[in-house]
């Protein structure tokens, strides 16, 4: 892959249901009853479960590889949380190149759905560049 700083990376668009949210806080092990249970989620001030830091970490590790192609290696991701993601939203993902240097580039992330970001960050990734992943894909031959 050729990466150039002010690349766009296309957006990716997340349908937050609440099987997304719930699923994936216990998957991640993350029992915090706000990620599961409405009435203890609304007892503590939201509106409704609401996605958990490691979901909402791995989606934006996932639109950055995604992007960058499978030889791809994530070094760094920085992340900030602002407004929850409630089911029924959707989260949008942008990101733009921000800088190259020895093979790593870094992408600025913005996850944002209808109540503002809900994420925004920097992420760190190797990319392997288009010839090196060409040669490293392609078939033995035998004679």
């Amino acid at each position: 892959m050729t990466a150039r700083v002010g690349d766009k990376l296309p957006p990716v668009e997340v349908p937050l249901t609440r099987t997304l949210i719930v699923a994936t806080a216990l998957a991640s092990r993350d029992y915090q009853d706000v990620h599961h249970d409405p009435d203890a989620a609304r007892e503590r001030g939201g509106k409704d479960v609401f996605m958990n830091i490691m979901t909402t970490n791995g989606l934006v590790g996932r639109f950055v590889t995604d992007w960058a192609g499978p030889e791809a290696t994530l070094k760094r991701v920085k992340i900030r949380l602002g407004v929850p993601n409630y089911p029924g939203d959707t989260m949008t993902l942008t990101g733009t190149v921000s800088a190259i240097e020895g093979g790593v580039a870094t992408v600025d992330v913005r996850g944002a759905n209808s109540m503002g970001d809900h994420v925004t960050g920097t992420v760190e990734v190797e990319v392997v560049p288009a010839r090196e992943a060409e040669a490293e894909t392609e078939p033995t031959r035998k004679c």
